[in-house]
């Protein structure tokens, strides 16, 4: 992850929830108290984001001890134990809805995203995610799909081309796109581009794309689009995925899934913090 953005998105939650002051806490706790607490599974979880948490409460106590009991990846039954930390009392408890909105979040799309990986366990075929993430926090939730076994696709509209069917119709067709992009990027830069017919499957083939995205289409249009291809470049499918799609998609031959559904349909996973 990168440490600046991930900086940055700590300060601004902690900003956010303490303003001016914590009136509660700065009321009822003497500042000079310590004590330990410990953060627990409340549900069965992948474990993502337990170093955030580190960082929230060690932002506001640098003396802050934080041992913890599991790495990102690990599996959890409810009534785990995830963490002990000791430090500042007040910190601790001005830290710790912070701390937990970013394990729960992204330990929530870590969990999601290992039900569909299970489903690829043996494959070729690459399950990878989409821009759909909450703005600002696209580093820390493509980081929790990796921890919960698939693959990011780009990061950002900078990293990659995809020409997406809105490109398409404001520039004229899929073989016109294609060939004008060609002429103003790098020849190392990959091209991908959006296709939804087996006609503009076609033009894409013609125009020598590295990487053809169906999407929605039908499953049989799938498999004409993957015999028509014969591997003349990488296919993906996207467009609406869910886990019941996934063996029938993965039969058909393709190289890609791509799912949105990875990121932005992943509820956070219940979690709590005790003071010992």
């Amino acid at each position: 992850m990168e440490a600046h953005s991930v900086k940055t998105l700590i300060q601004m939650a902690l900003d956010e929830d303490i303003g001016s002051g914590d009136i509660t806490t700065d009321n009822l706790i003497d500042p000079k108290l310590t004590g330990k607490c410990v953060i627990m599974a409340k549900e069965p979880l992948v474990l993502a984001g337990i170093d955030i948490a580190r960082q929230v409460f060690q932002h506001l106590d640098t003396g802050m001890e934080f041992e913890a009991l599991l790495s990102d990846g690990d599996t959890a039954d409810t009534g785990d134990s995830l963490a002990h930390i000791q430090g500042k009392l007040a910190a601790l408890l001005k830290g710790e809805r912070t701390a937990l909105n970013f394990l729960q979040r992204l330990s929530g799309i870590a969990t999601n995203v290992a039900a569909y990986a299970r489903r690829f366990e043996g494959s070729p075929v690459r399950l990878v995610d989409t821009r759909k993430t909450i703005p600002g926090w696209r580093v820390l939730e493509k980081y929790a799909v990796r921890v919960g076994g698939a693959h990011n696709h780009r990061m950002g509209l900078y990293d990659g081309v995809l020409i997406k069917d809105n490109h398409i119709a404001a520039f004229g067709g899929v073989a016109e796109s294609i060939s004008h992009i060609r002429e103003h990027v790098s020849h190392l830069v990959k091209i991908e581009v959006e296709v939804s017919s087996l006609a503009e499957v076609q033009e894409a083939l013609q125009a020598g794309v590295d990487v053809i995205m169906l999407d929605n289409m039908s499953l049989g249009d799938i498999k004409a689009a993957v015999a028509l291809i014969q591997h003349a470049a990488l296919v993906e499918v996207s467009g609406n995925v869910t886990q019941a799609d996934l063996p029938a998609l993965v039969d058909t031959g393709v190289d890609i899934i791509s799912i949105g559904a990875l990121t932005h349909g992943s509820r956070a996973v219940d979690i709590s913090m005790r003071i010992t």
